[in-house]
């Protein structure tokens, strides 16, 4: 009973859409939440909407940049010295730079790696070590991790590297109780640049992207059995399956001329 008291939801890129999401039915399940995001001050007032919705709310709000170690290190140390204990993790932050490699700074490339991959396996690391009975992680990796893709490389790469850490870690913690489960998701409508670009790929676009609330409720599912990874929606999943047949150096000059064409930095 004492472990309970002490016991959290920790969810990284909270003050994000997908983040919210995950925040929002945390809280509707009565959870105790920890998060973290980048700005204090978007923090402070996601907590305010939280608590006008639900008083009684127990929510611990931690501004850090995940990209930065001490950052990072300053955020667990708190958590640690306040003596909570994590019960899931959910690890949504995440940059999604899109460009060439050679459009890149040395910042920026640093930045993106750090944040995509780095920052969640530390994570994964410290919820390990803060654990309570039974915990539970969900890594949001991405569909474009199955494959290298041109112009979208450091993405898919720490995306691939996230999906291929999780299923590692998920069998070296899972005779102690502890599930891991990567998600897999194709387009998410978040933010307006990536919903123009979700309208400008036509029919399939519209039907493989999902909104923030699919994504969540397949996401949690998923976690409660148990599933080393989840790609959510149909159309999504056809493609992984379909792409497979596709010879490699195919695949990657057909995604190479698609995507030479978008470039995206939000960050």
């Amino acid at each position: 009973m004492r472990e309970e008291l002490h016991k959290y939801t920790m969810i990284t890129g909270a003050t994000g859409v997908l983040g919210g999401a995950f925040v929002r039915a945390a809280l509707q399940n009565g959870e105790r939440l920890i998060l973290t995001g980048r700005s204090e001050e978007k923090l402070r007032m996601l907590k305010e909407r939280l608590l006008t919705e639900k008083p009684d709310a127990d929510i611990k709000i931690y501004a850090a940049d995940l990209s930065n170690e001490g950052s990072r290190g300053a955020m667990t140390e708190k958590i640690s010295a306040e003596g909570l204990l994590i019960g899931r993790l959910i690890n949504v932050a995440g940059a999604d730079v899109q460009k060439g490699v050679k459009d890149y700074t040395e910042e920026k490339l640093v930045f993106q790696c750090r944040v995509n991959f780095e920052a969640a396996a530390s994570l994964c690391r410290f919820a390990y070590e803060r654990r309570a009975k039974g915990l539970e992680i969900i890594n949001i990796s991405s569909v474009s991790g199955i494959y290298p893709m041109p112009y979208f490389a450091l993405y898919s790469a720490t995306k691939g590297a996230l999906t291929s850490f999780s299923v590692a870690f998920r069998e070296e913690v899972r005779r102690e109780g502890v599930k891991v489960t990567a998600v897999l998701p194709g387009a998410i409508p978040t933010r307006e640049d990536i919903k123009a670009q979700i309208k400008g790929q036509g029919l399939w676009g519209r039907l493989a992207a999902k909104s923030p609330e699919f994504v969540v409720k397949k996401s949690l599912k998923a976690l409660a059995k148990n599933r080393a990874k989840l790609i959510p929606g149909f159309w999504n999943k056809v493609m992984n399956a379909t792409t497979k047949f596709v010879p490699a150096g195919l695949r990657t000059r057909f995604i190479a001329k698609r995507w030479s064409k978008i470039s995206k930095d939000a960050f």
